[in-house]
């Protein structure tokens, strides 16, 4: 009998349907693995999407909440200001509400005793009226207004022939405020204010700017103008507050520009807004030493006419130095004329010191209109460069005008 199993066909046949078998075995298993990474890729896509959408229900419920706590914020009472009069213990305090009468009433427990000072706005509660916050204290938007924010480009090397001046000032407002340990190892006070005076247009204001350029201490500058108020006690209040201001902000440095039109000299006969101005200049000679002390505040007036300030004023402790800034002299208006030139092309016939002594009983103001003045006629004629003659017709245009104007080389008016 034939072995079935040992026919060559028969085995040919098996074999030829096991390749067959594992070939699409092969084939399945490839799809299979093609379609599991499909798979993964579309689970890593939907984790994103799922990651995505939670981070937007987080989001969303984030903004739900903020949306809810605002229409709460809105929805409750108006609270209304209060000015503490006196403590008197356990957590009661006197106040005094804005719409007039007085109150003894309760603090809340999270806010700190120390802030509970009388003179501290308040608010309160309008059913308890008990004290839920204590308020920032309250300033004119005019106080505000006069922080110089952005430092002046005017630097001491734009300033010529005041380089005393410029000492002195360095001494007497940067000094203090840079190097404080100096004066505590010689053991003095620093000064705390110069006052600048001298003719118009010499550069008192430049001499502010400068300093203002190169501390880094807050600068307040205010017109003596500006502190005068129509209604009573409203100039010494700006006053008040500005000192306030510069308390907060130290350290800061207060210019008062035309300090003369507060501080003139007290008169015995007067209308009332001469007393009203006299009210301000007695609250600022308070302010600038009073009890309390002024901290790293340092001041520089500036005028025109020292002449008629008040004696009170004057005295040190208020204002410590004295600075005169004079008409520049004949080697001051060559620094003056370089300076103001310096961007400026030049013929070669400029002669600086001829113009200087062109130009006796000039002040700084001046001889900048000259400069800008002698760039205009060399526009004028559509030339590039500025001669020596139109420095001449400026000159001759600017000084017939400043005599024209009745001043007089010490800028007094002319009688």
């Amino acid at each position: 009998m034939t072995d079935i199993s040992s026919d060559p066909k028969i085995e040919k046949t098996r074999k030829s349907e096991k390749d067959e078998l594992a070939r699409y075995l092969l084939d399945r298993l490839r799809q299979l693995e093609e379609h599991n990474i499909k798979l993964k890729e579309e689970f890593k896509r939907l984790e994103s999407e799922k990651r995505f959408a939670e981070s937007e229900r987080i989001r969303y419920e984030r903004e739900v909440r903020k949306l809810r706590s605002e229409v709460e914020r809105l929805k409750t009472p108006p609270l209304i200001v209060g000015t503490i009069i006196e403590k008197i213990g356990d957590g009661r305090v006197v106040v005094k509400s804005s719409t007039g009468p007085k109150f003894v009433v309760n603090a809340s427990h999270v806010i700190e005793d120390a802030e509970l000072k009388p003179g501290a706005r308040v608010a309160l509660n309008q059913q308890t009226l008990a004290i839920v916050h204590v308020l920032p204290s309250q300033k004119d938007p005019m106080v505000y207004g006069m922080e110089i924010i952005t430092k002046p480009e005017v630097s001491y090397e734009d300033i010529g022939g005041l380089d005393k001046q410029i000492e002195e000032l360095r001494e007497t407002v940067e000094l203090p405020l840079l190097r404080p340990e100096i004066f505590k190892e010689i053991g003095i006070d620093p000064p705390k204010g110069v006052l600048l005076y001298g003719p118009p247009g010499t550069g008192k204001t430049l001499l502010a700017k400068a300093v203002a350029n190169k501390t880094n201490a807050t600068f307040i500058r205010v017109v003596g103008s500006e502190l005068v108020q129509k209604y009573i006690g409203e100039g010494a209040r700006l006053v008040r507050e500005l000192f306030t201001l510069a308390k907060e902000k130290s350290p800061s440095i207060i210019f008062v520009d035309e300090l003369d039109a507060i501080a003139a000299k007290r008169m015995d006969n007067g209308t009332s807004g001469d007393r009203e101005v006299q009210r301000t200049l007695m609250q600022l000679l308070a302010e600038m030493d009073g009890f309390d002390p002024r901290g790293d505040i340092r001041i520089i007036g500036a005028t025109n006419r020292p002449d008629i300030l008040d004696p009170a004023i004057l005295r040190p402790g208020r204002f410590d130095r004295l600075i005169e800034v004079p008409m520049p002299s004949y080697e001051g208006r060559i620094q003056i004329f370089k300076i103001h030139s310096r961007g400026m092309k030049l013929a070669e016939d400029v002669n600086f010191n001829e113009l200087a002594k062109m130009t006796e009983g000039a002040s700084g103001a001046d001889i900048k209109a000259i400069v800008t003045e002698a760039g205009m006629f060399a526009i004028r004629a559509e030339r590039r460069e500025v001669t020596l003659e139109d420095f001449k017709q400026a000159i001759r245009k600017v000084m017939k005008s400043a005599v024209e104007s009745g001043v007089s080389e010490r800028g007094v008016m002319f009688a």
